[in-house]
């Protein structure tokens, strides 16, 4: 592969549409562990993480900036299937949102 060949592949990969994942979890030490070790032994990459506490305390909402590939959907079924997940749902419309959120961070940080 020429040095051309894999500046265009990572170019690809980076304009690859992204979408939100919005998870429900339990609130609990180990659970973005669980969560981000399912994504790495599937060789996906998080584009960004956003969680807080909600109700009580007792629950998380966790927002996951992904690459939409064909990955995506067996990730999906995967994560629903955590013990600590209670829900996962796809919002490609929250982007807008997070994107703001990054702006904000990247001023801070």
């Amino acid at each position: 592969m020429s040095a051309t060949d894999s500046t265009q592949t990572a170019t690809e990969s980076q304009t690859l549409p992204t979408t939100i994942l919005r998870l429900t979890v339990n609130n609990h030490p180990g659970v973005m562990l669980h969560i981000c070790g399912l994504f790495a032994r599937r060789a996906f990459n998080l584009e960004g993480i956003f969680c807080a506490a909600i109700g009580q305390g007792e629950t998380s909402r966790i927002w996951l900036k992904v690459d939409e590939t064909d990955k995506l959907e067996q990730v999906i079924k995967q994560l629903t299937k955590l013990e600590d997940v209670i829900a996962v749902e796809e919002q490609a419309d929250a982007l807008e949102q997070i994107s703001e959120m990054e702006a904000m961070m990247a001023r801070i940080g």
